[in-house]
């Protein structure tokens, strides 16, 4: 499964001692982008200070013009308010999807918690019609567990 070979990948990054924490982040975006075939957009949002926002962080794929989502708005926004873990396998069936790109078919989207607060998420489009398992989700939650000690 590719999920096992990335973990100590993903480890790997996190324990850098040499890179910033940013760094980091685009190193774990490019890994997925580049070894699981259907993420074709990979990256961070964070709640941006005080304000009921996502900023969006390091991320890899198409430029986006979504670098500030409101709470509750997209699928970030609405993960922003309620804390758990989003798949959506076709993103024209969601009404309040914000469409980043007309090639994109599919989000997921995963908290990050620090302190048992909501601090973030990764986001992960991709232009594959329903292909994420429960596999990814439990990959991904990985991710942002190790990601989360950095934070």
């Amino acid at each position: 499964m590719i999920f096992d070979t990335l973990k100590p990948q993903v480890e790997t990054i996190i324990s850098t001692e040499t890179t910033t924490t940013d760094e980091k982040l685009l190193s774990i975006c490019e890994l997925l982008e580049a070894h699981i075939e259907y993420y074709n957009w990979v990256g961070f949002y964070f709640k941006n200070g005080d304000k009921n926002e996502l900023k969006l962080g390091p991320y890899v794929g198409a430029p986006t013009d979504h670098t500030i989502i409101p709470f509750g708005k997209g699928i970030c926004g609405q993960v922003a308010v309620s804390n758990e873990n989003f798949v959506v396998p076709d993103v024209s069936a969601q009404d309040n999807y914000i469409a980043c790109s007309i090639t994109v078919k599919a989000e997921i989207v995963i908290p990050i918690f620090v302190n048992g607060e909501n601090i973030g998420q990764i986001d992960i489009d991709s232009n594959t019609p329903d292909p994420f398992s429960e596999a990814d989700e439990r990959f991904l939650e990985f991710v942002c567990e190790k990601v989360a000690a950095i934070l």
